[in-house]
Formats: structure tokens, sequence, C-alpha cells
């Protein structure tokens, strides 16, 4: 909790890292709203435990990147990566993005998000390579995009837009590169 509400130099608290979280608890939260109104939704334990730790690991690992960098292209970088990865694991659990849901073609996009972090990884988190691994990133997705569309034309498309926004985020990663926080 303490990471939450965290106060900045001078005291301030920072009112985007509250926005943040209470946005993933009202993410969390509105399954359970929806069950009350619908039998379309029905989510049990484990659902929500799956969708707690998605969306908890997501924004600790968005806290972590926004301590460890001043670099505001940088972060928005990593925003953007690390959304795109929580939609795609949350789209691929619940419907599915190619096919239906259970389709083995998802779990090449799983595949590229495990391609992000180990390249992440080598990259030792710099700018400039990391947007050298969103790149990768997007044409891998766009590959897997290519092939949705032979077994499913809304699925591929869409897949598509996952490899656009690896895309923006090897460019706002580029950005940083170029102009580095001065601190």
């Amino acid at each position: 909790m303490e990471g939450m509400a965290q106060q900045e130099p001078g005291g301030r608290i920072n009112p985007l890292r509250i926005i943040g979280w209470s946005f993933a608890v009202f993410i969390f939260l509105l399954p359970l709203v929806a069950m009350r109104f619908t039998d379309e939704v029905d989510w049990n334990g484990a659902d929500f435990i799956f969708a707690g730790i998605l969306l908890g690991g997501s924004g600790l690992l968005f806290e972590l990147v926004a301590r460890k960098s001043a670099n505001n292209a940088y972060r928005a970088g990593a925003a953007a990566a690390i959304a795109n990865a929580f939609l795609l694991v949350w789209i691929t659990g619940a419907v599915g993005v190619i096919g239906k849901e259970g389709d083995p073609a998802n779990l090449f996009l799983v595949g590229v998000i495990l391609l992000a972090f180990a390249g992440a990884a080598v990259v030792r988190f710099r700018p400039a390579g990391m947007a050298a691994v969103m790149a990768c990133c997007a044409a891998a997705t766009a590959l897997i995009g290519g092939f949705g569309l032979t077994v499913d034309f809304k699925g591929g498309v869409l897949t598509w837009g996952f490899a656009g926004v690896w895309l923006l985020s090897a460019g706002l990663f580029r950005l940083a590169a170029r102009f580095p926080a001065q601190d």
C-alpha cells in the first residue's frame, strides 16, 4: 500500500499512481458487478485469482519501471508494452484472439510476450535495445496475424492491432534512446 500513494520529492502525492491503481481495482471488480446482472459472466474464485495476479503483476511491473527511469518516453514505451501484454493474456485467456478459446494458435501470442521479457533481460532494459526487442515483437505478432487471417479473419486483424502497439512501444523506446532524461 505504501507504493500506491507514494510521495514525490517535495511531499506531494502522485495522483497518476492513485488513478492507475484505482483503475486496476475497477477492472478487477467489474466482473463481480457484471455477474449480478447477466449470466454471460460466470467467474469463479480461480478466475479472480488469475485476474488479481495479472492486474497486480502488471501494475507492480510498471511501478518498477516508473521508479527506475525518469524518462517519460521510456515510461510510456513500457506502459504500452505492459498494457499490450496484459490485454493479450486477458483476451487469450477469456475467449482467444485467433479462432476460438483454446486454439493452439493463441499460444504463439503468449510466446511473443515471453520473447519481450527475455529480450528485455538480454538488452538489460536499455532504451535502444528495448526498441529493437519491441520491433521484433511487432514483427512476430504481425506474422502470427498473417497466419491468423487464414484461420479467423477478425482474429488476424485484431492481432495486427497488437502488433501496432508493440511498434508504438518500439518508437517510444527509440525516442527515449535519442533523448535521455536529465536527472
